[in-house]
């Protein structure tokens, strides 16, 4: 992660500065008192020593798991390092309680918003169990340390240097979690035995006799051009020696406990709710992943609702194409077809590539803010599908990854769904932007999961109007994609907070989306081996379009949709009630003067 802000700034990020000064905050009332300089100073003092703890700590809270890379020692993850992290927080707080909002100025009003939200909900997670559950059936500490090299730029001898020492200091870190998990298991705070069947190989696949095999031999496969035969030699041997001394045998010790002591008490029950506490762990769950104050029964209710409306949509396109049999046997149709399935993983790339081309070509269109930063389309063959940002250090890409571990589990249908949320106007957009538009350190890697993963689903629906969906089997797929975020809200409440078990959960996501039987099962070991996270996705749609509904009918002939997309996006990542909020100003900024 970046630690320091750019140097220069662009073109971009200047009419970035005018446009959030105007546009979504407004301008400031004509005579009204200068900001304070004594509040903005301390401010800015503070979130500098936070950033610089954050730094140090190497822990950057509510940031995108998938986005972990190593930055030299690894993190600490003892009872004492927790303790450490809390206590300075409540001191954050404290001092942030001496600073008065309303004497910063508007851009740092917002940041102020976004912080003492960030630090509040801190604060929060320290007496919940997330240290218990550091893995879900999708990835681990051990996974995310294993693929880190894959999203890491390795262009000088100190980005070497500095990956040698993540690779030495692992058995520690790997140590830590394991003392974590050990006192999970004596609490009874582990992950559901079904879902985690064949998950020791997520680790054993890291055990190999020869270091060359591992994966994180590969930076030490290819060196910068400028590298000379004794370096690459010199890396090569360093390398090779602490992945066969020191990482090999920290995930063989791992595996051992996992098959020895985890597995074996592993929880018998679905729900999070069975476990002491859980309950309450589940509700701080949803705020956390959705950033709202929503009730478990108010969010599957609205599930419900939802899937209701998207069934009738998607009944009328067996209509349109003119499918004479059931619901039930569209879907079993889809799933079997084999027209709608890569027969390489060339194909499969090579589709998402030209999607995401087209994509981008239509993005002036619809937003006037575009981001220098680039993306790549790679095939992914061990955890599906998802988006990587850039580091933010100008050295890195981000990367959509296609999975390709099993074709039949990726049909054609959903992959303009796909890839409009992986890569633009989805992930790879808001991410990209918050990286270049001059926000706080802290603000810049931030990610709010309903309004990062509402925005990818919201992108989605978007590719209606941008061009996409013409064929009606990819429509259906868009709507299949819709329906399955809104069946999350029913089967993840369902089985967490209502007794649900896995098969029911598992039927009724069969039921309504057209999932293959592969991916559904996945999925449904997702939601219980990771509550409430897939939550957001639908509840953060469903509010960026009340919002966009809003200004559409309080501008009406006014109403400018690129101007909207950019004032959502204008922000970084955003949690509800303060999205909400810069969206209201917005509105009012946009509204002709009555002078």
């Amino acid at each position: 992660m970046l630690v320091g802000m750019l140097c220069h700034r662009s073109r971009l990020e200047s009419w970035v500065l005018l446009f959030l000064a105007v546009s979504v905050v407004g301008l400031p009332h004509v005579g009204s008192a200068a900001p304070s300089p004594s509040d903005a100073e301390r401010f800015e003092s503070l979130l500098a020593d936070h950033w610089a703890a954050s730094v140090e700590e190497r822990i950057y809270f509510r940031n995108d798991p998938d986005g972990w890379r190593m930055e030299g020692r690894l993190s600490e993850h003892t009872a004492e390092a927790r303790a450490r992290r809390r206590d300075f927080n409540l001191e954050v707080l404290k001092r942030l309680e001496a600073i008065d909002p309303e004497q910063l100025d508007p851009r740092d009003r917002v940041s102020y918003e976004v912080f003492r939200y960030e630090r509040e909900t801190e604060r929060d997670s320290y007496s919940q169990f997330d240290h218990f559950f550091p893995f879900t059936s999708l990835f681990g500490y051990h996974t995310y340390f294993a693929e880190a090299p894959a999203n890491m730029s390795f262009l000088s001898a100190a980005d070497y240097d500095r990956y040698l020492v993540s690779l030495e200091d692992f058995p520690r870190y790997n140590r830590e979690h394991i003392a974590n998990l050990r006192e999970a298991v004596r609490g009874g705070y582990t992950q559901y035995c079904d879902s985690l069947k064949d998950y020791e190989e997520t680790i054993s696949i890291h055990v190999v006799d020869n270091p060359e095999d591992s994966l994180l031999y590969g930076p030490f496969e290819k060196f910068p051009g400028l590298f000379t035969e004794d370096q690459k030699s010199s890396y090569r041997r360093r390398g090779s020696t602490v992945i066969a001394d020191k990482v090999v045998p920290a995930f063989a010790q791992l595996l051992t406990f996992y098959t020895d002591e985890y597995v074996p008490a592993c929880r018998r029950e679905v729900g999070i709710s069975s476990v002491e506490g859980g309950s309450e762990y589940y509700q701080y769950l949803i705020r956390y992943f959705t950033t709202t104050d929503m009730t478990a029964r108010e969010i599957h209710e609205l599930g419900l609702a939802e899937v209701a409306r998207i069934r009738g949509e998607m009944s009328s396109i067996l209509t349109e194409v003119g499918f004479e049999g059931t619901f039930q046997e569209f879907l079993d149709f889809l799933r079997k077809a084999p027209e709608f399935y890569a027969k390489t993983e060339l194909e499969l790339l090579g589709r998402a590539a030209l999607i995401s081309k087209t994509a981008e070509g239509e993005l002036p269109k619809f937003f006037g803010l575009l981001p220098r930063g680039t993306y790549k389309v790679s095939p992914n063959p061990s955890r599906g599908t998802y988006y990587v940002a850039s580091a933010g250090d100008g050295k890195t890409s981000g990367t959509y990854f296609v999975g390709t571990e099993s074709l039949e589990a990726q049909p054609f249908y959903t992959l303009e769904a796909l890839t409009l949320h992986e890569g633009v106007p989805g992930h790879h957009l808001q991410s990209a932007l918050a990286l270049e538009v001059g926000l706080p350190d802290f603000r810049r890697t931030l990610y709010h999961s309903a309004y990062g993963e509402g925005w990818g689903l919201y992108s989605e629906r978007l590719g209606q109007e941008m061009g996409f969906y013409q064929d009606p089997y990819s429509n259906f797929g868009r709507l299949t994609y819709e329906i399955w975020r809104a069946c999350r809200l029913v089967v993840d409440t369902g089985m967490h907070a209502f007794g649900w078990s896995r098969q029911r959960a598992l039927d009724y996501l069969l039921s309504n989306a057209a999932l293959s039987d592969l991916e559904a099962k996945r999925e449904i070991d997702r939601y219980i081996t990771w509550p409430a996270q897939a939550l957001s996705y639908k509840i953060g749609e469903l509010k960026i379009r009340e919002l966009r509904a809003t200004a559409e009918r309080e501008l009406g002939a006014d109403f400018d949709l690129r101007a909207f997309h950019d004032a959502v996006l204008a922000n970084g990542s955003l949690p509800i009630a303060v999205l909400e909020s810069q969206i209201a100003t917005w509105i009012e900024s946009q509204k002709p003067s009555e002078e």
